[in-house]
């Protein structure tokens, strides 16, 4: 009997009592399906999201810092109902820096697509966020990424050296090769290298763009 109860509480773990999802690769990451069109939408972060007065005019993402949306993951039910009413949602952007330990970097990959893939059950339309960190990290980054839908990738902070711009290029160069997307939704500055590729880019002014923009 003991054994039993702990089991049963195990199971409600990590949102595991709401849901598991046929996983891909060697960590079994949730699979998320494509979407392959999208209408012109105003995009706005999560934090904004809620005082949203036309969300049917506006969709989600998440790239802002991770304390502003860890909130999703710890209680997801809760801000069901409010995404449901945008065009479309992002996955979350929690973190992959290079300098956390890979478990993290796998814990929150996973965590992205545990999210989308539960969004995508309770009928959101979710874009996945790609993210990548080092080289190492493409045995699994792309695991659960849907082929030939749409994507949306951060530029934020890739280009202020030359090891952040290899990584990132290097990144998006095997994003290309792995998913082939219909589109991509680039927040931030497009750097342009990413024009060499047959692809459709959506540009989205990144936060402080605009507010450099505001105050200039």
């Amino acid at each position: 009997m003991e054994v039993e109860r702990m089991y049963r509480t195990q199971r409600n773990y990590e949102n595991l009592n709401k849901a598991i999802f046929e996983g891909e690769g060697n960590y079994d990451i949730p699979a998320l399906i494509p979407e392959i069109e999208l209408d012109d939408t105003n995009w706005i972060s999560f934090n904004y999201a809620k005082g949203c007065e036309e969300p049917e005019q506006h969709s989600v993402h998440f790239f802002i810092d991770d304390y502003q949306f860890n909130r999703v993951w710890s209680q997801p039910d809760v801000y069901l109902n409010m995404l449901r009413k945008f065009q479309a949602v992002c996955t979350p952007d929690f973190s992959t820096y290079t300098d956390f330990p890979k478990v993290i970097q796998l814990y929150n990959h996973y965590r992205k697509h545990w999210l989308g893939a539960y969004w995508q059950m309770n009928g959101i339309r979710v874009i996945p966020t790609i993210s990548w960190s080092d080289h190492d990290s493409y045995s699994w980054c792309f695991d659960g990424e849907p082929v030939g839908g749409i994507v949306a990738v951060s530029s934020v902070g890739t280009q202020v050296n030359k090891e952040a711009g290899t990584l990132f290029l290097d990144g998006y160069d095997r994003m290309m090769q792995e998913l082939h997307p219909a589109k991509i939704i680039m927040y931030g500055n497009v750097p342009s290298d990413c024009l060499e590729y047959d692809a459709d880019i959506i540009p989205i002014k990144a936060f402080q763009q605009k507010w450099r923009k505001n105050n200039s």
